[in-house]
């Protein structure tokens, strides 16, 4: 068995353990001090140099090692053999069990995986690890396309790598055997380069340690684009091969046999210890022509060890740079930036999210409304509050039946995404362009009339529901549930919003002339409400499906167009498939191409957390505002109970919940009060100390008047769970004209004041 019958060998097949201990017992990981234990990390590098040196030989032969060792000590494939041919010869039989408790076998694997996974997502190990493997990262890379690293890499973090690649961050050369190690990894040197990594103790004796080591034949001076220098012995043959250098007489014939790449190596090795560079620079240290220089870098560049592109800042041409030499550069920039970066509270974030969508400051017209839904698509919306709270806190003016005119254009398409109860349900809407990328797999049809319905659907197009009926038979209420079972699975939709707005029992606002009334009104006398408009499926309407990996990016790019700074938590409303972990990597990918910035933007949140260009500074900058902000607790800009934990309330209770019809209120960010679905019942998460206190009862004393308006009769059941409130909310109640009895309070007038919802 060969390392070539498993591909091209793995490049961290040397970094595992027992690659490393191949390596180790064979030496060729020598000790930096003997007698002393190499750290593992160390041993780490030092093997991936090693597995980079020895990718071009397939049969190298601690690859040939660390294969066999795994395969055959390690895993039992001569068993594994022998048991998948006995069962196919039907020697062993397998038998299917479903028993109660797990086998003592099985329980310990699922010990150990509850003990690994407990806190990760709830989505199984095996769907997660399909989620990541789904994606290309090669059209992933291309889909997010290539940065300027200019914009992104620090010019001290350059500088620093620079100096550590070329051993002058610390004095490197204390005696001989230093400059000859020193050769070897720097290449040619002239005798001022090696004195620059010179101790200052030693410099004096440079000149004759040079001379000792030349005598010996362990290093030797050449002449390199017309310049006297050091290389080592060992890279004689290279510099002959490669630059056509004359050597001196006397060198051994182990030294002086021919190289297979030795242009490629001496470019290899300049690159590696050298920062960004201009192709120029390293044609005038060789002597070389730029053509050659060139078609040498472009076949370096082939294997992915080298990358061209921008990466010193302020420098306008094109650079190249080694692979490794990138990453670290990128790592040190990133933990450099991430350190500038403040973490802020809750409460800051908060604001941010209604600042980011609007809320603070609503918006007017069909193109802000365009807008809104851009920034909301794919969310899961109760259909009951979309058109009732959460439109028009973004909207100024907002009036149901607004959205119909995207809907007739075409250019907005809504999806069932769950029934909520008898009537309710979440809904989805997409730009009907995003539709294909970010819209999920519709789920499987349960009942055999909806299947019928289906396969009517797809055979005519798009047909009303009295042709349904017609080709389906049966009664017309059993029809209508079948096709709303349809809707909720994803399966089929409506061209319009009159049909749920119908099942939701809201009345359609349009004007109709009276000829017009007259003329329908024997048809709509019999029409079932939620039975209105045309129906179509989702999976007929011939979009090009898209791949994988260009779904999940458009996926996560929607969500930090949401939200502007991503967090895990994010997804607990979401129902991204995979979970945190199956979006992941398009987030590091976008990050490393300078989409996005990682960082440590809200405390309490874990670390990984991701932001658009700009949304951290305007995080920091959300401007306070003495007005309070009312939303429908199921807003995806309301964080608590998704994003953010529900803070603990004034009496202690755990009533508040993301549900259809409750609202939340908010000032500065800060959760003020919670009012439940009934619209009686209120819990208060007012602030214990002054001024802050006077301030949140104020807005919520403003919160209730802009919960009240259009209302005739104001009651309040209870506050706290109490028919009466704390003293200080009860007099700031009094004063607005609530009255208190022993059912709570009651008011049959209230001035509404500016609606910023």
């Amino acid at each position: 068995m060969t390392a070539s019958s498993f591909g091209y060998p793995n490049p961290t097949l040397l970094r595992r353990p027992s690659g490393l201990e191949n390596a180790a017992r064979a030496l060729l990981l020598p000790r930096r001090f003997p007698g002393q234990r190499t750290p593992l990390w160390l041993q780490r590098r030092k093997s991936a140099d090693l597995m980079q040196a020895a990718s071009q030989y397939p049969r190298f032969p601690m690859i040939l090692e660390t294969y066999r060792e795994c395969l055959r000590d390690v895993f039992d494939i001569d068993g594994l053999n022998q048991l998948l041919e006995d069962i196919r010869s039907r020697r062993i039989r397998v038998h299917p069990v479903n028993s109660d408790s797990a086998s003592p076998f099985a329980q310990t694997v699922l010990f150990d995986f509850t003990a690994s996974f407990i806190y990760d997502a709830d989505a199984p190990l095996a769907e997660r690890r399909a989620q990541v493997l789904s994606l290309d990262h090669a059209q992933l890379k291309e889909l997010l396309g290539s940065a300027d690293y200019r914009e992104l890499l620090d010019p001290e973090a350059i500088a620093a790598i620079t100096l550590k690649r070329q051993l002058l961050e610390h004095p490197y050369v204390k005696d001989p055997d230093d400059i000859h190690d020193l050769l070897l990894a720097l290449g040619d040197l002239s005798v001022a380069d090696i004195l620059d990594r010179t101790e200052s103790s030693r410099q004096a004796t440079l000149q004759s340690m040079l001379s000792d080591l030349t005598r010996a034949r362990r290093i030797i001076e050449i002449r390199v684009a017309g310049n006297p220098r050091f290389i080592a012995a060992e890279d004689a043959a290279r510099y002959r091969d490669a630059l056509g250098t004359v050597l001196p007489m006397g060198l051994p014939a182990a030294l002086l046999e021919p190289c297979q790449s030795p242009l490629q190596d001496l470019i290899s090795r300049y690159i590696r210890t050298h920062g960004p560079f201009e192709p120029a620079e390293i044609a005038k240290h060789f002597g070389l022509g730029i053509d050659v220089l060139r078609k040498a870098l472009n076949e370096l560049s082939a294997t992915g060890r080298v990358l061209e592109g921008g990466f010193t800042p302020g420098s306008t041409r094109r650079e190249w740079i080694d692979h490794d030499v990138l990453k670290q550069i990128k790592r040190r920039s990133l933990a450099g930036w991430r350190q500038q970066i403040e973490a802020v509270d809750h409460n800051k974030f908060a604001s941010f999210i209604a600042d980011w969508q609007f809320i603070t400051k609503p918006r007017r017209g069909l193109d802000a409304l365009y807008d809104t839904i851009e920034q909301l698509q794919g969310a899961p919306l109760p259909a009951s509050v979309l058109e009732t709270e959460i439109l028009p806190a973004r909207i100024t003016g907002y009036r149901v039946g607004q959205i119909d005119e995207l809907f007739v254009s075409g250019e907005l398409l809504w999806r069932g995404i769950e029934p909520v109860g008898s009537s309710d349900g979440r809904i989805a809407i997409y730009l009907a362009e995003n539709y294909p990328l970010l819209a999920p797999e519709p789920n499987p049809i349960d009942s055999e009339l909806a299947q019928r319905i289906h396969e009517f659907i797809g055979s005519r197009g798009a047909p009303f529901f009295d042709d349904i009926v017609e080709a389906v038979g049966g009664f017309q209420n059993d029809v209508l549930e079948a096709l709303w079972e349809l809707v909720w699975s994803g399966n089929a939709g409506n061209d319009s919003f009159a049909p749920l707005r119908a099942r939701l029992g809201v009345k359609d606002r349009k004007p109709r002339t009276r000829r017009a009334q007259q003329r329908m009104r024997p048809r709509r006398g019999s029409r079932l409400p939620g039975s209105e408009g045309r129906w179509t499926l989702f999976d007929r309407v011939g979009w090009e499906q898209p791949s994988a990996t260009e779904a999940r990016t458009a996926q996560v790019q929607q969500l930090l167009e949401r939200y502007g700074v991503m967090v895990k938590e994010a997804l607990t409303k979401e129902g991204v498939t995979g979970g945190f972990s199956g979006i992941y990597p398009v987030l590091k990918a976008m990050e490393e191409a300078g989409r996005i910035r990682r960082g440590y933007f809200v405390e309490g949140l874990g670390a990984s957390q991701f932001a658009v260009p700009g949304a951290e500074d305007r995080l920091r900058n959300t401007a306070e505002s003495t007005d309070p902000v009312l939303l429908s607790a199921t807003d995806p800009a309301n964080p608590y109970g998704a994003l953010l934990p529900w803070p603990p309330a004034a009496d202690g209770s755990k009533r508040c919940a993301r549900v259809a019809g409750s609202r939340v209120l908010l000032l500065n960010g800060d959760l003020i009060a919670y009012i439940a679905k009934t619209g009686d019942q209120i819990t208060t998460f007012l602030p214990p100390d002054e001024p802050t206190r006077s301030s949140g009862i104020k807005a919520l004393i403003a919160g209730l008047k802009l919960a009240a308006r259009g209302r005739k009769l104001v009651y309040l059941a209870s506050i706290d769970g109490k028919p009466r409130a704390e003293e200080s909310i009860h007099a700031a109640l009094l004063s607005e004209g609530f009255q208190h009895g022993h059912r709570g309070y009651s008011c049959r007038s209230i001035e509404a004041t500016q609606n910023h919802a």
